[in-house]
């Protein structure tokens, strides 16, 4: 994730990076420029049409379609946003249950068992780390396509469940060694399920896409809206509307492109949540915390 001043706006005009649109967008734009070029030298000099009538038509058509198109890329821009502030509350929510969890193991255990707090000063950030890689690995956005091979497990031998089992598991033992209680195993089981509750929610969001169809239609209807823009205002604009059509062509699918580029937020890019650094800050946390003495 990148780290800026969101109030220089100014150096954000000239500041290119690697995940600029631009750098994807340009071949496709001279294709748009060329087209819009051809129609306007066929309209220019060999079509004689009606100025008046044609231009009131591709007013009122153009604005009508130009609305409905906004509405479509402001619900498709939210949605992806949605999906990744959702990931970044579920991360959260993973720093705080591992804090938590952190506080009342420091509270409950004796101060000089060191045995089993180095085990939980191992194991609580570790489900962390292991999400991390989990949701980062591409199988895992593949769990529910039917057409890859769902046992091929060898990427993940360690996977977040186990972590949580072998907590699950050494807090059991420690009730059995009367270490804990059973109300102090109800005191602390509500972080244990939460756990598992932030990965199923990571999964979610990574292994369920925006729809197909959805997607598909978007990206047909910017196309159908781009390549009939010069048919239309090459009559009030000229040769002008090729650099237009570019503009607006540039515009529509950078959106359609940074809502790509958000809506699945755990790929490491700039863009996305940085569970990384949010996974070592939890090891802080937690060493910080198991490792002080009462």
């Amino acid at each position: 994730m990148i780290i800026y001043n969101p109030k220089g706006w100014f150096s954000f005009v000239f500041k290119i990076y690697k995940a600029d649109t631009i750098t994807k967008l340009w071949p496709m734009l001279v294709v748009t420029g060329i087209f819009a070029f051809i129609i306007a030298y066929v309209e220019i000099n060999y079509i004689e049409i009606d100025k008046m009538k044609a231009s009131s038509y591709v007013t009122v058509g153009q604005s009508l379609v130009g609305f409905v198109l906004s509405l479509v890329l402001v619900f498709r821009t939210n949605t992806a946003y949605d999906r990744w502030w959702e990931g970044r509350k579920l991360w959260g929510q993973l720093t705080n249950i591992s804090r938590n969890l952190s506080i009342k193991l420091h509270a409950l255990l004796p101060s000089h068992d060191k045995e089993n707090r180095e085990f939980f000063i191992k194991y609580i950030p570790l489900f962390a780390q292991i999400l991390h890689r989990h949701l980062t690995n591409d199988t895992t956005r593949y769990t529910l396509d039917e057409h890859e091979n769902s046992d091929d497990t060898t990427e993940f031998r360690y996977s977040p469940s186990q972590v949580a089992v072998k907590l699950t598991h050494k807090i059991v033992q420690l009730n059995k060694e009367n270490i804990l209680t059973g109300e102090q195993l109800l005191f602390i089981n509500q972080e244990l399920k939460g756990f598992m509750d932030v990965c199923g929610g990571c999964e979610r969001i990574k292994n369920t896409p925006i729809p197909f169809s959805y997607v598909l239609f978007i990206k047909k209807f910017i196309a159908l809206y781009v390549f009939s823009m010069p048919i239309g205002y090459v009559i009030n604009l000229g040769y002008w509307v090729v650099p237009l059509v570019m503009f607006v062509f540039y515009v529509l699918i950078s959106l359609e492109l940074v809502a790509e580029d958000i809506e699945d937020p755990f790929n490491n890019g700039d863009n996305d949540i940085p569970t990384k650094k949010i996974a070592e800050n939890i090891k802080k946390s937690c060493l910080d915390i198991l490792a002080k003495n009462k």
